[in-house]
């Protein structure tokens, strides 16, 4: 039976989709590991289903200013994911990457921003890729769009586009953790309503 709104999901199904978040997200930070040269590995990942205000607070409060890195989803699967990318988390990419640190996100130039985009765009589509081969499902991916902005404004984006099927938004996703401390980075997968039956259907957990 479909459900018709994300706060219908039966325990049984929100296990589902936490253990395609472990491992999705646990092939990304073993794919950032390899490009950074460092060790790094993911929190136990969450599956939220929110309203937009709380999933604000989630990530961090509606006026703290963060970089996103937005792919879209389309194909078997439509949807966004996100990879909300606090200061911490950029200069460890930066510091890793290219020797370089920022005071805060006006010192992006190009070549930090390109960085940027490379690292959230693999992890992205390591965890897509980790979701497709357990599901056989097909997901077509965007090109990844990168933004500044206070997470409020970034996290409009889901809201403007399933608001109006919703008044709650599904998230999968974790923070990352590079020797022993927590860098915020949260990965966040949020498909349809349409795109998340047919994955439970895929996973044998709906009918």
């Amino acid at each position: 039976m479909n459900i018709k709104s994300f706060d219908q999901l039966t325990s049984m199904e929100i296990d589902t989709l936490r253990e395609i978040g472990s491992i999705g997200t646990g092939n990304a930070a073993t794919a950032m590991s390899t490009m950074l040269g460092r060790q790094v590995r993911i929190t136990l990942p969450e599956v939220r289903i929110m309203g937009y205000n709380e999933a604000i607070e989630w990530i961090g409060g509606p006026e703290t200013v963060t970089a996103g890195v937005l792919v879209r989803m389309s194909g078997q699967m439509n949807g966004i994911m996100l990879a909300v990318q606090q200061l911490d988390f950029v200069n460890l990419v930066l510091g890793s990457m290219l020797g370089t640190t920022i005071e805060n996100y006006e010192n992006l130039d190009e070549l930090r921003k390109s960085t940027l985009v490379e690292v959230g765009n693999i992890a992205i589509s390591t965890f897509i890729n980790a979701l497709t081969g357990l599901s056989g499902i097909s997901v077509d991916l965007t090109v990844p769009a990168f933004a500044v902005d206070m997470q409020g404004a970034i996290l409009a984006v889901p809201m403007a586009e399933y608001g109006g099927m919703s008044d709650y938004l599904m998230t999968i996703g974790g923070n990352f953790v590079c020797d022993n401390k927590t860098v915020p980075c949260r990965l966040l997968l949020s498909p349809d309503i349409r795109s998340l039956n047919f994955l439970l259907k895929k996973l044998g957990v709906a009918e």
